[in-house]
């Protein structure tokens, strides 16, 4: 067993284990770690426990010490500063012509860094501004190309739900998502009802999708064939979370419908039907294009503590 506490840089983000030594720690304090990027400071959202070895995948960095009065002093003096930096950035960001959005800036606590965060929609040469502003502000100057939804969570907003973006709200990770859940899911496929506000595939397609798999793992697929109590018939829709199926059989030359609880029928040949969904076909090049765009940046998204 150690001993670790939880601590998270940003709100929303990951929560990192150190090693809190001999301190003990209290919920909601503020801390100052070691981390791959030097000292940080974090709050406290796992105080003092014990986990098993096996849990901890990577050797735990320290706890440098609870914060101080001073460090909370300085950490609020460099706050107030980062607004003036951004309009000083974004000022010899027009001087050099470069084709990139400053989207935010951040001091670390202590006033050894400053990052910038851009958008751009490539590899952009900064090497003059970055000489630029490290001449100005006298630290070590950082610039850092995001993604859009990184740039949405920075933002903020509120979704098609109403409610406050997740991204902003309580996601620590940008996870996977696939036109295949939204499939799956029965959500109609027509990139404008399942993007976010970032233009990519909304986060929350990924929540309920393990109830789904585990459901069509023993549900018939659309298309196969299966025996009732009226006959032999073709799955023509599944009502997953409900499973209810709607079966289609034929009566001469007339069709007719009717639904069942999938316990109650028998499948035979369970083959999916191979037809695309008109609304899948009319966007599919969009769709093809968004899931691309989505995987590039889930993968740029990642933070290094």
């Amino acid at each position: 067993m150690k001993k670790i506490i939880g601590v998270r840089f940003k709100k929303p983000g990951k929560i990192y284990f150190f090693d809190p030594k001999n301190l003990q720690i209290k919920m909601n304090d503020m801390v100052v770690v070691e981390t791959a990027m030097g000292d940080e400071l974090g709050e406290v959202v796992v105080p003092n426990r014990e986990l098993p070895d096996e849990k901890i995948t990577t050797p735990l960095k320290k706890v440098v010490r609870i914060a101080t009065s001073l460090d909370l002093k300085n950490r609020d003096y460099y706050k107030s500063k980062e607004a003036e930096a951004l309009k000083i950035c974004e000022e010899k960001i027009q001087k050099n012509n470069l084709d990139m959005k400053l989207t935010g800036v951040e001091y670390k606590f202590d006033g050894s860094k400053i990052l910038f965060y851009f958008t751009a929609d490539g590899r952009i040469d900064f090497r003059e501004l970055v000489k630029e502003l490290a001449s100005i502000f006298k630290t070590r100057i950082e610039l850092r190309q995001i993604g859009v939804r990184d740039e949405v969570r920075r933002i903020g907003g509120n979704g098609v739900c109403g409610r406050e973006l997740c991204c902003c709200s309580f996601l620590g990770n940008f996870e996977t998502v696939s036109i295949k859940m939204a499939k799956e899911q029965n959500i109609a496929l027509n990139p404008s009802k399942i993007s976010g506000n970032c233009g990519r595939l909304m986060c929350c397609l990924k929540y309920e999708q393990e109830a789904y798999e585990d459901k069509l793992n023993h549900l018939p697929k659309v298309g196969a064939i299966v025996k009732t109590d009226e006959g032999e018939g073709v799955v023509d829709n599944v009502e997953i979370l409900k499973e209810i199926v709607k079966i289609k059989f034929k009566d001469g030359d007339e069709f007719y419908y009717k639904k069942y609880p999938a316990s109650e029928v028998k499948i035979i040949k369970n083959i999916a039907s191979k037809q695309i969904d008109p609304e899948e076909a009319e966007n599919m090049k969009e769709l093809q294009e968004l899931e691309k765009l989505e995987k590039m940046d889930t993968k740029n998204s990642s933070e290094d503590i």
